[in-house]
């Protein structure tokens, strides 16, 4: 492994310790352990001469700014000429080498150092004045925020956020509407931000292209790098200085076509937004006496990948409803094979967008894939026009109606009570905690509800009725269907807090679960009955928790419910008697590696099943904490010690119970 690995890994795994201890309230590592790797990595740093973004040596400051000051390059950077013909990059090339990159789908960035330092970041702007975004660069994940070189150097790279980053942020955002679009106009407006603890969420990564000027400083001994008139030279530099580099392939006539076909394999699944490969000549100085137009330099060209389109026939418009009441129109087509894949469906967007292309059942229209990813419509060959826009959802029942959202027209559900509004409580029913049914994502709960298979949580027991739908469905087969109906008879057996945290009653968790079902001896009917004062003086339910539980069950389309689902299940016994009771009172923090359980979780449940309490901090209220390292100087043990709360090892627990 290189010290840059290296560096890296010791970083990702501080960093991991840091949001383990101050974030989440846990420990992976002794102070001890943190502080050697600490040392170890700020050794590296001073050996190098280098240090990288992440690093917990450096921290970068949070700062707002009124406005991005502009500024102009000192030399324009020009697009690239563009081509779709394979052979003509082939032609191009004559009898010269040159490399062969991605071409990156992100916002152009323009970086200073200086002594080492990052001096300045720029946008590409209008290719002759960028604006200054110098601190949030400093956030961006992967950017050496100090590099061994001491001298002047500039260099052009891409900031870009990769699809897996992309997906995760989209996740967090429950509605619809609100979603990014893509990643590339997400790290446009991320990077360009005033705030920069706002660029700093957004994942953003910088992956240089491209070396403008490197001039030796006056520092002792420092050379001049010689890249012998060579672009892949100037490439390997750049990776020693820190900078994460596109992937390139060095090709000639002979090999270029062959290196295409492997870079339009890849894209299949590489990570990081592509829109098409960039070639550009290895020997600088040739290049350099090509010149340019007044548009284009003449030493490289862009290959943007031509869209494969196949002709086919819309069977049906399928509406799908969403969490925001949106009812979404996606294009189901006779199946073709498109890069690689077979395609059969493709979101049209909104009734704007199927006015456009003149939409009708029957239609003969072309499709193709956006960046070989997106399936999309092309052209409507014979616009038969828009027709049967449902009048109710699909997923309720209730009301549709054709709406303008800033100036784009969609159909909405008007019913408050639709189930697709409430796929988040859905969601939690099917959580590890609660039911715990694989196979059933947000994503899948969503489709099955905009279809109409479930209106209730009982539904979700009886998709066994929907059999040839399901594994007709994109995604979807035998072996997926075999898998899910197995998950589902598992989740029939399971327990009663389990089942009250399911039903997603507000504020209650599942140990506040647990904690009212151990007070009324796991009856479930004298819970249905309690009322919020009786509620109220459980210890740790108190007076909110208490009147939510009750207004829970006071409502009677939640009673008709729960009567439903419970027919579908087995709910385990649960004796209870006084020994089991035992730490009735007590609370407990565990912290460290454990011996004699799999886990900490496995303490938890033994703690909570004995009428205790688990709780992820050090306070005045805790009974006792739990470390098998008594002697430890961690953050919890001294916590502990200053607050005289007696810290017990595993063994000392086992003895206790």
């Amino acid at each position: 492994m290189d010290q840059i690995e290296k560096m890296k890994e010791l970083i990702n795994k501080l960093q991991e310790a840091s949001k383990a201890y101050y974030a989440q309230d846990r420990e992976i590592m002794s102070n001890y352990e943190y502080d050697a790797l600490y040392d170890q990595l700020a050794a590296m740093e001073k050996e190098t001469g280098m240090t990288l973004a992440g690093s917990p040596t450096v921290t970068v400051g949070y700062e707002a700014v009124e406005e991005l000051p502009k500024e102009r390059h000192e030399s324009p950077m020009l697009s690239l000429a563009k081509t779709k013909e394979r052979e003509e990059l082939r032609d191009w090339l004559q009898e010269k080498e040159a490399i062969l990159s991605w071409k990156l789908d992100g916002l152009t960035i323009v970086l200073t150092y200086a002594a080492g330092k990052l001096a300045k970041a720029v946008t590409r702007g209008n290719g002759e004045v960028g604006e200054v975004v110098t601190n949030n660069a400093r956030t961006f994940l992967n950017l050496p925020l100090q590099i061994p070189f001491q001298g002047e150097l500039v260099l052009r790279g891409e900031a870009v956020i990769t699809y897996s980053d992309f997906e995760k942020i989209n996740e967090e955002i429950p509605e619809a509407e609100a979603k990014y679009k893509n990643p590339r106009n997400l790290c446009s407006g991320s990077v360009r931000q005033l705030n920069n603890e706002i660029t700093a969420k957004r994942k953003v990564r910088f992956i240089a292209f491209s070396l403008v000027t490197c001039k030796a400083g006056e520092t002792e001994g420092e050379k001049q790098p010689d890249f012998a008139n060579s672009r892949e030279k100037q490439l390997d530099f750049l990776r020693s200085q820190g900078f994460e580099v596109v992937e390139s392939k060095i090709v000639n006539r002979d090999t270029i076509l062959e290196a295409i076909d492997d870079f339009a394999e890849k894209i299949k699944t590489y990570d990081v937004p592509s829109d098409g490969l960039v070639l550009a000549y290895c020997d600088l100085e040739y290049g350099k006496s090509l010149g340019r137009t007044s548009k284009f330099p003449r030493d490289s060209i862009a290959f943007k990948w031509a869209d494969e389109i196949r002709e086919t026939t819309l069977k049906e418009i399928e509406w799908s409803p969403s969490r925001t009441g949106l009812i979404n129109p996606v294009a189901v087509f006779e199946p073709v094979e498109l890069e690689g894949t077979t395609v059969s469906r493709a979101s049209v967007h909104n009734i704007s967008i199927m006015k456009g292309l003149e939409l009708g059942i029957g239609d003969r229209i072309t499709v193709y894939k956006a960046n070989m990813i997106i399936p999309q419509i092309a052209e409507n060959l014979t616009k038969s026009g828009v027709k049967d826009i449902p009048q109710v959802c699909p997923a309720c029942g209730g009301k549709t109606h054709i709406q303008k959202v800033n100036e784009v027209e969609v159909l909405t559900c008007m019913n408050e009570d639709c189930q697709a509004k409430k796929i988040k409580s859905f969601t939690l029913f099917v959580s590890r905690d609660a039911l715990n049914i694989d196979g059933l994502s947000e994503a899948t709960l969503e489709k099955f509800i905009g279809k109409g298979f479930i209106h209730s949580f009982s539904d979700i027991f009886l998709l066994d009725r929907y059999k040839d739908e399901i594994t007709q469905m994109e995604g979807f087969g035998e072996k997926s269907y075999k898998n899910l109906m197995e998950s589902i008879e598992k989740a029939r057996n399971t327990t009663l807090p389990r089942l009250i945290y399911g039903l997603g009653i507000t504020g209650i968790g599942l140990a506040n679960a647990k904690v009212i079902c151990r007070h009324y001896d796991y009856d479930l009917e004298a819970m249905k009955r309690a009322d919020k004062e009786e509620l109220s003086e459980i210890d740790g339910i108190g007076e909110v928790l208490g009147e939510a539980f009750s207004s829970y069950f006071a409502k009677e389309e939640n009673v008709e419910q729960l009567e439903r689902l419970r027919k579908e299940l087995e709910i385990e016994k649960q004796p209870i008697n006084e020994m089991e009771q035992s730490l009735l009172g007590m609370t407990f923090v565990i912290t460290g590696s454990v011996e004699h359980f799999a886990n900490r979780n496995e303490i938890k449940e033994l703690i909570e099943g004995r009428g205790g309490k688990v709780t992820g901090s050090v306070t005045g209220k805790t009974s006792y904490l739990i470390n098998n390292d008594i002697s430890s100087n961690s953050g919890k043990n001294k916590k502990a010690k200053d607050l005289g709360i007696p810290i017990i090892s595993e063994e000392d627990f086992l003895k206790m119970l």
